[in-house]
């Protein structure tokens, strides 16, 4: 006997059980879209605390879609010792031969779901990709970038990408805004304007463990003003980089700090 008889022995091919088997797929598809719309809709009310909600959305998405392809093969095979020692080979052959993408996919998605180096409304950078993380698949992980773009990550990519997640959980993430002013200017002065618009933000937030902090440092032809502090909401980010930048800013105007000038030998550099 064949590797693929041994296996196939057990298959059914009776009509009334493969419509059963797809109508649990298909079930299973339908659940799992409809308990994950719910779950985000619930987490959205939460706001801060949404991620409490969101952590059980692809656990219970792999509990669903595992149940569902345990159920149907149970009604499709019969499966005998022999035969599972057989399909594991026909399985290890499909692998070789084309579905190993698939197949790290897949095994990337049970490790994203185990360990948790990111989950569902964190904002992450995998590969040249920084945005939120709004699915996570069986097969890949969706972002939704800060340009409005959804991309859609390979899961095997967990294995060969390092990963940074921006916030780990946390609904407050730490926002940097930089400044370049003229090395003759100010630089207190600028300093205070920093730390005065980031404290007054209505998206700042501030505890013991999250300080405002701004530091100066003198580059080539400039001095930078880089400050950092926490938004209270990672969606709120671009919102509190506009609100803080404009407000400086227009303040770096009303004390004539000026923005650094380009010395004539590196303009004339840069034409020839």
């Amino acid at each position: 006997m064949t590797l693929l008889q041994t296996v196939t022995d057990g298959f059914s091919l009776d009509p009334a059980v493969v419509v059963q088997a797809l109508l649990v797929l298909v079930g299973a598809y339908v659940a799992g879209r409809t308990v994950s719309g719910a779950l985000t809709r619930i987490a959205d009310r939460f706001l801060a605390q949404r991620f409490r909600v969101t952590l059980l959305i692809p656990i219970v998405k792999f509990v669903i879609y595992g149940g569902a392809l345990y159920v149907t093969a149970t009604l499709l095979f019969k499966l005998t010792t022999a035969q599972l020692v057989a399909f594991s080979g026909v399985l290890g052959v499909a692998v070789g031969l084309g579905l190993k993408d698939l197949f790290a996919d897949i095994v990337g998605g049970l490790v994203l779901v185990t360990e948790q180096p990111y989950q569902i409304g964190d904002m992450v950078t995998i590969g040249n990709h920084y945005g939120e993380v709004v699915d996570i698949g069986i097969r890949s992980t969706k972002l939704y970038t800060l340009d409005d773009t959804m991309v859609t990550v390979p899961n095997y990519l967990f294995f060969n990408e390092a990963i940074a997640n921006a916030n780990d959980g946390n609904a407050e993430m730490l926002v940097t805004v930089t400044f370049q002013v003229d090395p003759g200017s100010d630089a207190n002065r600028a300093r205070d304007i920093v730390e005065e618009a980031l404290l007054s933000s209505q998206y700042v937030y501030v505890s013991d463990a999250a300080p405002v902090e701004v530091f100066v440092s003198d580059e080539l032809h400039y001095r930078m003003v880089e400050g950092r502090a926490y938004v209270n909401d990672l969606r709120n980010q671009l919102r509190f980089e506009s609100d803080v930048s404009e407000r400086v800013l227009a303040a770096f105007a009303a004390a004539d700090i000026e923005s650094p000038q380009v010395p004539a030998s590196v303009a004339d550099g840069a034409e020839g």
